[in-house]
């Protein structure tokens, strides 16, 4: 695509100028993408910083630069502008006819690994709409750095010894006297994340009334967190059954992994213990001996602007000291801890590993390995050992995470905690309108603000799976109007793709620090900024195609093999002065360099902002310019293999998304 010709030119460029200003710090400096064509098909300003070292002005420096510069590959000409800017023309033809055939390679992959781990939902109930941006971001973060190249190895954090998985095994036994067979039907008879939802929902009340049943809930945990009890194998049975709901919810939003990492199994394996023996050693936790953590095992926590001393009970303390509990007085670690030992062995410094099993088989083909304390199956692959870790998870997380880079550092691993990065992201609400229609009543305070918050932990909150099945059945009502022809399955497969589209858009579209505001029909639009505007372009260039290939026998592959016969007036604009389809074609190209944008500031609002912006560009062609009906044959062709090319790059603009394209809509 267009990197390649970047990298280039800012390599000429920078020779150029070392030959010209000997003994001069070459400013770091971009080779950008101009606004209009009128500007250039590429530009640089690198003058501009060079003004005030050298005494010059711009507009001198850009013209000893272009003085200095050879012949640069692929650039038919150069311009120095009066404002100091240098501007270059690209050879169109030689530019774009091998990227429309997809001969092009990209930029060499690195080959360091990155671990992104995402979704970690907490296995005792149904995923709510909540977690789908965890989700959403996390899934097109791999998707982008897959694309980008290198090894990527997705994780999803299971925590089977949490508080949430204790409290629905207290509900089970304490408020319905569930054996574990009664459970175990239950999970084959119902959807039993449903049924765990409304009995967390009744467990947080009957705490609620009765603080001392807390205790309860605390030795169902310490049992989770030994194994070998009834307790705990109740616990296996649910999380088992739980995990299973969530992948096939995820399944629905296009989402896979590599490997589910077991929290038990960082208990059973000793990951904890050895961490745990490693920042003793260092001196990065210490035993509190007076106040309120006395007996724990604490860290000091370093990172500015975080909450002050936590309470061994998770409330905050006095401002004086700053300490984060690691061990509780009771000897049960916390998760903070857990995830210091995980954080360890993600980047291969805790000298153990896991054993693995394979889990299941995904709705990709791809195998899913899971963590297990028994024997490891011996075609596992290497898991953990990254170069990079990204940790999606909400901003309210943000000081914990800095923990586990304090950690890091602290045992002299200073590029790790560089390289461990914390993903954030603000949470999610609804419209009024779409809380409504979700039968979600709000109450008084609820109307007084301008969206509606959810809680998984009252029973009041939106279902993943409800939220898919509402928006799907809303698309297929207007897949059939617009395809009468179809049956009820074409309907169904196309409209469960648009209800994919609507969400992961929506939630990509925003800026990661934003808190989005969900509403159903903004989200399910055919027009605007939405997912299913962009399907509806991509399957409109299709049918252009077609259309070409059912009246004329030409298809896609005679587009493309003619392109070196033809005249290239329609690309360079010299029959009518326009310059419409290399506009197009050359922000198609720019995909790539959106994407390395992307990595950099890790917002793909950027990602979902330049598809919606491509799109339009297509519109604005299609309606300015037949091509069908066009009666130059070199016209014609250069138009569709125009289009051709903007279907490519936004269909694979749409899958770093987890975006299909329907056939027909």
């Amino acid at each position: 695509m267009i990197l390649t010709v970047q990298r280039l030119v800012h390599t000429a460029i920078t020779d150029a100028m070392r030959r010209q200003y000997p003994g001069v710090d070459i400013p770091p400096f971009v080779v950008e993408v101009p606004p209009n064509r009128a500007l250039g098909d590429l530009a640089v300003t690198v003058a501009f910083q060079l003004a005030r070292p050298l005494r010059k002005a711009p507009k001198v420096i850009a013209q000893e630069v272009a003085d200095a510069l050879g012949a640069i590959p692929g650039i038919a000409r150069l311009v120095v502008a009066p404002n100091g800017y240098l501007n270059l023309y690209l050879d169109r033809p030689a530019f774009i006819r091998p990227r429309m055939r997809g001969e092009v390679a990209g930029l060499p992959a690195t080959p360091e690994k990155t671990v992104v781990e995402h979704t970690a939902i907490n296995p005792n109930k149904a995923a709510h709409i909540g977690h789908l941006r965890n989700a959403a971001l996390g899934d097109t973060l791999a998707r982008v750095l897959r694309f980008r190249g290198g090894p990527v190895e997705v994780q999803n954090y299971i925590d089977d010894t949490g508080v949430q998985v204790a409290d629905v095994i207290v509900g089970f036994r304490e408020l319905e006297r569930k054996s574990i067979d009664d459970v175990r039907r239950i999970a084959e008879t119902t959807r039993f994340d449903y049924y765990c939802w409304d009995l967390y929902s009744r467990v947080t009340e009957w705490y609620a009334e009765d603080s001392a049943r807390l205790e309860v809930r605390a030795a169902a945990l310490h049992e989770l967190e030994h194994g070998g009890t009834p307790v705990s194998e109740l616990g296996a049975l649910i999380v088992d059954r739980i995990v299973r709901a969530h992948l096939r919810t995820m399944a629905r939003l296009n989402v896979s992994y590599d490997l589910l990492t077991y929290e038990g199994d960082i208990l059973r394996l000793k990951f904890w213990a050895h961490a745990f023996d490693i920042l003793k050693a260092q001196g990065a936790v210490f035993l509190q001996t007076e106040g309120k953590l006395a007996g724990c095992w604490v860290m000091r926590i370093e990172a500015a602007g975080t909450p002050a001393v936590e309470a061994e009970g998770g409330d905050d303390g006095g401002p004086d000291n700053r300490e984060k509990v690691i061990v509780r007085s009771n000897g049960v670690v916390t998760y903070v801890g857990k995830d210091i030992a995980n954080q360890f062995w993600k980047f291969g410094l805790l000298g153990r590993d896991f054993r693995y099993k394979r889990f299941m088989t995904q709705h990709t083909g791809q195998t899913l390995w899971a963590t297990t304390s028994a024997d490891s199956d011996p075609a596992a692959p290497p898991f953990g050992r990254a170069s990079r870790i990204f940790n999606v998870i909400d901003s309210r997380q943000m000081y914990l995470q800095a923990l586990l880079s304090q950690a890091l550092r602290t045992l002299g691993h200073p590029r790790e905690a560089e390289n461990s990065v914390h993903f954030s992201y603000e949470m999610v609400a609804l419209s009024h309108a779409t809380a409504r229609e979700l039968g979600y009543p709000p109450d008084d305070d609820e109307n007084r603000k301008p969206f509606v918050e959810v809680s998984g932990r009252k029973g009041l909150g939106v279902k993943v799976d409800d939220m898919l099945d509402l928006l799907a059945a809303k698309a297929a009502k207007e897949v059939a109007a617009r395809n009468p022809e179809f049956t009820a399955d074409e309907c169904g497969r196309v409209a469960a793709q648009i209800a994919v589209a609507a969400i992961r858009y929506f939630m990509l579209k925003f800026s990661r620090g934003k808190l989005i505001v969900f509403d159903i029909e903004e989200a399910l639009s055919f027009e605007g900024e939405t997912g299913p505007y962009l399907q509806y372009a991509a399957v409109r260039a299709h049918n252009i195609l077609q259309k070409l290939k059912e009246r004329e026998g030409i298809s896609e592959a005679d587009v493309l093999a003619a392109l070196d016969g033809l005249a290239c007036d329609e690309l360079s604009g010299a029959g009518d002065g326009t310059h419409d389809l290399w506009a197009l074609t050359l922000e198609a190209s720019r995909l790539d360099e959106v994407v390395e944008t992307v990595i950099r500031s890790l917002e793909f609002a950027a990602l979902a902002k330049y598809a919606f912006g491509l799109a339009q560009l297509f519109s604005a062609f299609y309606h300015k310019y037949p091509i069908v009906n066009e009666e130059d044959r070199d016209r014609k062709l250069w138009r569709a293999a125009g289009v051709a090319y903007f279907r490519a790059q936004l269909t694979r603009a749409l899958a770093l998304m987890g975006i299909e394209v329907p056939a027909r809509m």
